[in-house]
């Protein structure tokens, strides 16, 4: 899989994992933050780690380190979300160059830091679940199959997602 010449980790391997795992990695750090500008964002900051650390790679567990330093980078991205919040201020505002009201304007974005807020706080494989059905619009086979679970498995963590949500913000989702 990777060039057999050198022992240390060097550019062309870095090059052969890029290829072999960025989607991969991108997929699954999009099903955790649920944004894939942040997800691919993400994917670089981990490759760029890997070739920080590359004296210490090993070729056989790339693989794996890939995945603890994307986790890792989740991990304090949500970290840094509820310190934010705890602070009352905004993580990002969208531009909306539609006509609309500032009241408008100013509820939406109230709700969607609100959304946000609850997705972070659902338990990661609730919110999984629930981005994979509500933004790629997979159907619980695809999402049990992709996931290896059950289907029972993922019709309970949508049900627990959208209780949470429900609860939290008052309404149907």
């Amino acid at each position: 899989m990777f060039g057999t010449v050198s022992k240390r980790f060097d550019q062309k391997d870095l090059r052969e994992v890029y290829e072999l795992y960025f989607e991969p990695l991108r997929n699954f750090l999009y099903y955790k933050v649920g944004e894939v500008e942040l997800a691919e964002d993400m994917v670089q900051e981990t490759f760029v780690k890997v070739w920080q650390k590359r004296a210490e790679v090993r070729k056989d567990t790339v693989k794996s380190l890939l995945y603890t330093i994307a986790n890792n980078l989740v991990i304090n991205h949500f970290n840094h979300l509820k310190v934010v919040y705890a602070h009352g201020e905004s993580v990002s505002e969208d531009d909306h160059k539609e006509h609309v009201t500032p009241e408008f304007i100013f509820e939406e974005k109230e709700f969607e830091k609100k959304f946000n807020h609850i997705l972070s706080l659902l338990p990661e494989g609730s919110r999984e679940v629930f981005l994979m059905n509500r933004i790629d619009q997979l159907k619980y086979a695809e999402i049990a199959e992709r996931m290896n679970i059950s289907v029972k498995a993922i019709e309970k963590r949508m049900s627990k997602a959208l209780a949470i949500l429900r609860e939290e913000l008052g309404r149907k989702i």
